[in-house]
């Protein structure tokens, strides 16, 4: 059986999504976790084309920009600062008429430093060793619905241990980018470890930074996550990064937080 897809290409720059794109937060909105993803393959199918620059990605700032409505959209990329050994590409995407998610992402060529190479972290329990999570007990949704789950920490609120995998793609008919894959479930983070029951509290992430040390293995994407809320509205979710063979950076996500 062939895996689903969260989008279409329906031209050089423009795509549809698909069901399993579907948001957490309401039903006419995109989740934001399968467009990141969506966005680092348009940037590395860009550079490929390009050839010639650095091959390590070693940061990712996303901007959530306004709702991401369910509809049809357009993602462009630009090179904002070109090079052989250290280069930034940019990437748009446009819905309705006005940009509604940006991203940065900074590639460092590589290097030997495997001498002193340094990893604090403990690496989590492989997937195999979790159990079962069902993540729409919590949240509903076409991206949520397709998500598979296993925990490897017993979840209590703000803090949670995760792996997260996905039989779907994320362009139809279109051959996998590993660290776009990867990068696609990460914003799954911010649900993993609910505080509060989101039917009365929202808590959206305005924003997605990641920091990777070593690029990742994409088959699974573990997230040891913890959450804390401030007294004011602000909240910030910041979260471990694992692949199968250990950590590989961290996340952050900013949070606004309101009464439903």
């Amino acid at each position: 059986m062939n895996p689903g897809h969260f989008f279409q290409r329906t031209g050089a720059s423009t795509f549809t999504p698909s069901v399993h794109a579907g948001g957490a937060w309401s039903d006419s909105d995109q989740h934001f976790s399968p467009l990141a993803g969506l966005l680092v393959h348009e940037i590395e199918r860009d550079r490929h084309e390009r050839g010639n620059g650095p091959s390590q990605l070693a940061r990712l700032t996303f901007d959530i920009l306004g709702r991401l409505p369910f509809q049809e959209f357009e993602v462009d990329v630009r090179v904002i600062r070109p090079g052989r050994t250290i280069e930034l590409v940019e990437a748009t995407m446009s819905s309705g008429g006005r940009s509604v998610l940006t991203t940065r992402a900074w590639y460092l060529t590589e290097a030997d430093s495997s001498p002193v190479s340094v990893i604090e972290e403990a690496p989590l329990p492989g997937p195999e060793s979790g159990w079962e999570r069902d993540l729409t007990r919590v949240w509903t949704g076409g991206y949520i619905h397709q998500v598979e789950a296993k925990q490897v920490s017993e979840p209590r609120p703000g803090s949670s241990a995760t792996w997260i995998t996905s039989p779907t793609h994320l362009i139809e008919g279109e051959k996998p980018i590993g660290i776009a894959e990867y990068v696609a479930r990460i914003d799954t983070a911010n649900g993993i470890a609910v505080r509060e029951d989101p039917t009365e509290w929202m808590f959206p992430n305005i924003d997605l930074s990641v920091h990777f040390f070593r690029e990742p293995e994409s088959s699974w994407t573990g997230l040891d996550t913890t959450v804390t809320w401030g007294p004011t509205g602000i909240g910030l979710t910041s979260t471990v990064l694992h692949d199968i063979h250990g950590p590989v950076g961290r996340a952050e996500q900013s949070l606004t937080i309101r009464r439903q």
